[in-house]
């Protein structure tokens, strides 16, 4: 569809169709917000950080704060299945596995606790007897989450958008994001035209870096490539019914690994390392040496799942995108307040949340009261202070482009300058 674009004054364009700005473009769009969401590529697409089937969905986190939000991304996501009649969510129960000294699992244990969520434990020789096919010494725990499950990605997305579109919404895709010009009403540049809104949201995954750095933000935003593998059962059927897992202790590397349940490709297990190797967005598929996530994976399914071939059959590619604590940004732009950011998004981890994070940032792009405590989210949240942020030598905020402004930025620390050109 294609609009009028000078002549129409947006209450808000939202940048990056992906899971989140498809909820943060939904949830405008519900509270009669008239929105635009562009995509730089053609819909559906496999470039980014949403696409694929599944994604583990859970209540317990080693942060209290993100568990307290995961009822309301639960009651979200089954109201979207109710409003488009398909089912998103499988229940598979969870698995929490890890070995002595058991510093993760506890944390995990404590906040299940804290929220009152419930649970069950077992040993890794009671693990041996429920679950027969693997094969886990008896220092490991197992903590067991019933409720939690896997949610079909790719209809997701769809659902999301095809309800944006159901409240007055419009997508454009194949339409790349050039520039962002702050002011009173934003001015956004595409390589199609020129759009103008009162708010504008930029949820755009990996790129995140490339689209704030002319706006005088440098983020320590980190796009990983990882690799999903999928392990071909040596029996047909022997893993179907194993629920999802996550091994958070006792993995070579020192990062999680992470399984879902039979769903994908017959009689194959998907399995991933939940790290990678850094790179550029725009080539995510060049041929690499990096070998840890593979050599990482090859150990732990050789050990601990013998009833799989300990190559993977398949191996696709995502895209995280992280942050030095692993928080999301769900922020504004600390000088151009109708700019709001949402970036930061591990794939499972901001995907599950997504319903909760399109209704923070859409209440931020209607000056609402945020409904959670977004401080651990805030661009000058984190503790070591990486986060760095500009600050424009005049108020010009009409000038034909921020990149076009001398900025200085500053250790939030120490206040220590160093001049650049933006």
């Amino acid at each position: 569809m294609s609009v009028g674009r000078e002549t129409v004054i947006w209450d808000a364009v939202v940048v990056g169709a992906g899971v989140e700005g498809s909820a943060t473009a939904y949830h405008l769009a519900k509270n009669n917000q008239r929105t635009l969401l562009l995509e730089q590529f053609g819909l559906p697409h496999t470039r980014g950080s949403s696409h694929g089937q599944s994604r583990i969905i859970r209540y317990g986190y080693d942060q209290d704060y993100y568990t307290a939000m995961m009822p309301d991304a639960f009651e979200q996501w089954h109201d979207i299945e109710k409003q488009t009649g398909v089912t998103l969510i499988k229940d598979t129960g969870l698995v929490s596995v890890d070995c002595s000294p058991y510093v993760e699992y506890n944390k995990k244990r404590n906040v299940l606790t804290r929220a009152g969520i419930g649970f069950k434990e077992f040993t890794g020789q009671e693990a041996k007897k429920k679950y027969p096919f693997l094969n886990y010494g008896p220092d490991y725990k197992f903590l067991l989450e019933e409720k939690s499950g896997l949610i079909r990605a790719d209809k997701a997305v769809l659902c999301l958008q095809n309800l944006f579109k159901r409240n007055g919404g419009v997508i454009q895709d194949e339409e790349k994001l050039l520039d962002v010009l702050p002011g009173p009403v934003v001015t956004i540049k595409t390589n199609k035209g020129t759009h103008r809104a009162k708010n504008v949201i930029l949820t755009v995954g990996p790129w995140a870096s490339q689209v704030l750095s002319p706006l005088g933000l440098q983020l320590p935003l980190k796009p990983l490539r990882i690799r999903v593998c999928y392990w071909k059962e040596k029996s047909p059927g022997t893993c179907s019914q194993f629920p999802g897992f996550i091994a958070v202790g006792g993995v070579k590397s020192g990062h999680d690994i992470y399984g879902l349940q039979v769903l994908e490709y017959p009689n194959m297990m998907k399995i991933c390392h939940h790290y990678g190797e850094e790179i550029d967005p725009d080539d995510r598929d060049k041929e690499s040496n990096y070998r840890v996530d593979l050599d990482a994976l090859e150990k732990y399914v050789s050990d601990h799942f013998p009833c799989l071939e300990n190559k993977p059959s398949i191996v696709e590619a995502c895209i995280y995108t992280v942050t030095p604590d692993e928080d999301f940004v769900l922020d504004r732009h600390p000088h151009f307040k109708n700019i709001i950011i949402g970036a930061g998004f591990q794939v499972g981890h901001g995907f599950k949340l997504a319903p909760v994070v399109g209704k923070v940032l859409s209440e931020l792009a209607m000056d609402k009261k945020p409904s959670y405590d977004l401080s651990p989210f805030a661009i000058n949240s984190f503790s070591n202070l990486q986060r760095h942020i500009c600050r424009c030598e005049d108020d010009r905020l009409t000038a034909p482009s921020v990149s076009s402004i001398t900025m200085q930025f500053y250790d939030l620390h120490n206040c220590t300058e160093n001049n650049v050109s933006g």
